[in-house]
């Protein structure tokens, strides 16, 4: 088609001149700075402990900054290569504060003249095959749940992440830890994955989020064919090991892959030595004996549930709920045992059951009352009312997905770089270290509704600006287009980030 049908044309400027398409990233790089995510870096990883070519804290920087502007796989980073004004900013934040024998050492790490501004897609993929162990993968069995040990590389980008978190707190300074802890499964075409219990290949890691910080305190890479409950008391204890100094009350949140009692003893029992006993609310597994235990349960016990509007009306959900006596026979009676509530949740079934097909599902029960319901639990050592109790424990359903959504679909975790484990492991943790670093980002230096939004609203508004970067005075200066109406955040998030550097808690 003439190009002359549209009132436009496509041409290529004959030099780059400063421009940039990502105006909006350098304030995440001034972020990781201020919070101290690229010396942690530099602390704890020692996978580039080489005097030559990229550093760790290059290499890990890169792939968080390609998560942020939207960048997909390993190959997106020929995009941010190719930004000119990008490149020029990373290369001054790189020098920035060193001395001029350190910017010698720093230049004599290439044994020719530097080119690029972020690593190559191949020594990238060098790089994470450096987290892959593959002796790990000899001690696999057929057809038994397995997770590899992480080695210390792995293990370096956790104690990154809890350096980031504490970062944070002491910012915020919360005193309550609400986690919730969930597994999600990320579907791929690897070979070497393995069958989820949905019967196509994936991976299923395990997260731990912290509610009232908006922040992953940890998250465990894992095969498909793992269960999500598999090892969770031992997730929980390390999660814990990752909250800094300020939290004083911690309660757990968990789907039924949670029911565990020896995961649910170690709450209520108060065996962890720092916080005592847990507050937890977990689904029940609706099995024989808690259905017939629900079927008990007169009419008038049961209690409408209602649910909570923005604007302080309650809405009615169509679900009643109602507490039930049920003593599992897995954990016995004990006088000196915890006690536990369960709380059970029905909805009448819209459908008739057909005849012969009453026991078909697990989740229904026939009540006294002659009609059928669909049936769930919630297992809990709070004291609280019913509905406030199970509102508290939905809100985990919501923002866990939605967390799980931002780091599959907003950010590069729903798309894995290789076949081997751990080099995906690595990915993983990088990509959660971008969903921190982007909390941070909206709750210190964004502020008010900015909090809420998810990060695609973030890239549009604030992020992908075209703009241009000029020097003046020794010091690099981003200029946006005339009354652009992302001026004055961007300005005010980097007045933030220089109030966070001078505060006297990041000394």
């Amino acid at each position: 088609m003439s190009q002359r049908a549209l009132p436009f044309q496509y041409a290529e400027e004959n030099t780059s001149t400063g421009m940039t398409s990502l105006s909006g990233l350098p304030v995440y790089v001034a972020m990781a700075e201020v919070s101290g995510l690229v010396e942690s870096v530099r602390t704890h990883m020692i996978v580039r402990d080489g005097g030559q070519g990229w550093t760790d804290a290059q290499m890990v920087m890169s792939l968080i900054l390609l998560n942020i502007a939207g960048g997909e796989c390993v190959d997106d980073l020929r995009v941010l290569e190719k930004d000119e004004g990008l490149g020029r900013v990373l290369r001054s934040a790189e020098t920035h504060r060193m001395g001029r024998g350190e910017r010698r050492v720093h230049q004599r790490r290439w044994r020719k003249q530097r080119r690029r501004s972020v690593p190559s897609p191949s020594a990238v993929f060098r790089y994470l095959g450096e987290f892959h162990d593959s002796w790990e993968e000899d001690r696999r069995r057929p057809h038994k749940a397995f997770i590899p040990s992480p080695n210390d590389a792995l293990r370096g980008l956790g104690r990154v992440n809890a350096d980031m978190v504490g970062f944070v707190q002491r910012q915020m300074q919360h005193t309550r830890a609400t986690l919730d802890m969930d597994a999600t499964l990320i579907e791929t075409h690897k070979t070497e994955a393995m069958y989820c219990y949905n019967k196509y290949p994936a991976y299923q890691p395990l997260t731990t989020y912290w509610y009232e910080a908006d922040l992953i305190v940890h998250s465990e890479f894992r095969d498909g064919n793992v269960p999500a409950g598999h090892d969770q008391l031992r997730v929980l204890r390390e999660s814990l090991g990752y909250l800094t100094e300020g939290v004083e009350q911690v309660l757990m949140r968990s789907d039924t892959a949670g029911y565990q009692w020896e995961l649910l003893r170690y709450c209520a029992e108060g065996r962890d030595e720092r916080f005592g006993v847990i507050e937890f609310a977990v689904g029940v597994d609706v099995t024989t004996e808690f259905r017939g235990a629900v079927a008990e349960v007169d009419d008038d016990q049961w209690h409408q549930l209602y649910r909570p509007t923005e604007d302080g009306r309650r809405v009615h959900t169509g679900q009643q709920y109602a507490e039930v006596c049920y003593v599992p026979n897995s954990i016995g009676h004990s006088k000196n045992g915890p006690e536990y509530r369960f709380i059970a949740i029905r909805e009448p079934l819209r459908r008739p059951t057909l005849p012969g097909m009453e026991d078909s599902s697990v989740r229904t029960v026939q009540m006294s009352d002659g009609g059928w319901y669909k049936v769930s639990g919630v297992v809990t050592n709070r004291d609280l009312a019913g509905d406030e109790l199970i509102g508290w424990y939905r809100q985990r359903c919501g923002k866990g997905e939605e967390v799980h959504g931002v780091l599959k679909d907003d950010l590069a975790g729903g798309r894995l770089p290789s076949g081997r484990f751990g080099a995906n492991a690595a990915w993983w943790a990088i990509v959660v270290l971008a969903f921190n670093l982007n909390s941070a980002m909206k709750q210190l230096a964004l502020g008010g509704d900015w909090k809420r939004r998810r990060l695609k609203a973030v890239r549009f508004a604030i992020i992908c600006l075209p703009g241009r970067v000029v020097q003046h005075a020794r010091r690099l200066i981003l200029r946006l287009a005339r009354g652009h109406p992302s001026y004055e955040l961007l300005v005010s998030a980097h007045r933030r980030i220089l109030a966070l550097a001078n505060a006297p808690s990041i000394a």
